[in-house]
């Protein structure tokens, strides 16, 4: 029995865009590593984006990004709570250097 490609693990798998809620194929997703480090895999769980919306997306690096994003609340308070915070942390993090 010939082995398959580690790909094919995907193969009808769907998940959903984290950008527009689209749900697509694992095949036609790109993977989004929060942590910006989509090359060490181990103990990882991915998102995914939908082509159009990777195309889309900014890839300039983002270091320091998601851990600013998690300290001022994202996903877990209001937008005006999280907008005040993460400004605050942006300016402090832009005094400090």
């Amino acid at each position: 029995m010939p082995l398959s490609p580690p790909w094919s693990e995907t193969s009808g798998q769907l998940v959903t865009c984290i950008a527009c809620g689209e749900t697509i194929d694992r095949e036609n997703a790109r993977e989004y590593d929060k942590h910006g480090d989509r090359w060490n895999r181990e103990g990882k769980e991915f998102e995914y984006l939908c082509k159009p919306c990777h195309r889309d997306g900014c890839h300039q690096n983002r270091d320091g990004l998601e851990e600013t994003l998690v300290a001022a609340g994202a996903g877990r308070t209001d937008r005006e709570t999280f907008l005040r915070r993460y400004c605050e942390l942006v300016a402090t993090n832009a005094d400090q250097e």
